[in-house]
């Protein structure tokens, strides 16, 4: 019996030859109390530079707190950094969050050259080593 290959994306028109088109990115998720304290969050780790997009959620929460079941109205933000930025973001969420213990989980994950470049490029911190593909050009911010 042959095993199946694995799956190797379609490669990019318009990525350079030497660029990867499996660029590594870190996925993060936590969730905020309403949409005014999300948003702000987000809004602040997007102009540190220590997340590239942050996308807001509204979501309902059932979880066990202090022994009591509760449910909540929820915002989710869905987080999407590079891994060199992955330990500056944490410390931001649990210094700037408005609860005692946020939901804090991450993955690995990987994106297109062009996401991947652009990630890296807006979130590039001094002496961070320049992204793979930065110099290829985009043609415009990408969305999520």
């Amino acid at each position: 019996m042959t095993m199946p290959q694995a799956l190797t994306p379609p490669p990019h028109e318009d990525a350079p030859a030497d660029v990867s088109l499996n660029q590594p990115i870190v996925c993060a998720l936590t969730t905020e109390s309403d949409a005014v304290k999300a948003e702000r969050l987000a809004r602040v780790l997007v102009e540190r530079g220590l997340a590239g997009c942050v996308s807001l959620l509204p979501m309902n929460s059932i979880y066990s707190w202090q022994g009591q079941l509760e449910r909540s109205a929820e915002v989710q933000l869905l987080i999407k950094t590079t891994p060199m930025r992955l330990a500056a973001l944490h410390r931001a969420v649990l210094d700037l969050h408005s609860y005692e213990t946020p939901m804090w989980v991450y993955w690995q994950a990987q994106a297109d050259a062009g996401y991947g470049a652009w990630l890296g490029q807006v979130t590039a911190h001094p002496g961070d080593p320049p992204p793979v593909g930065a110099d290829s050009p985009e043609s415009g911010g990408p969305t999520g």
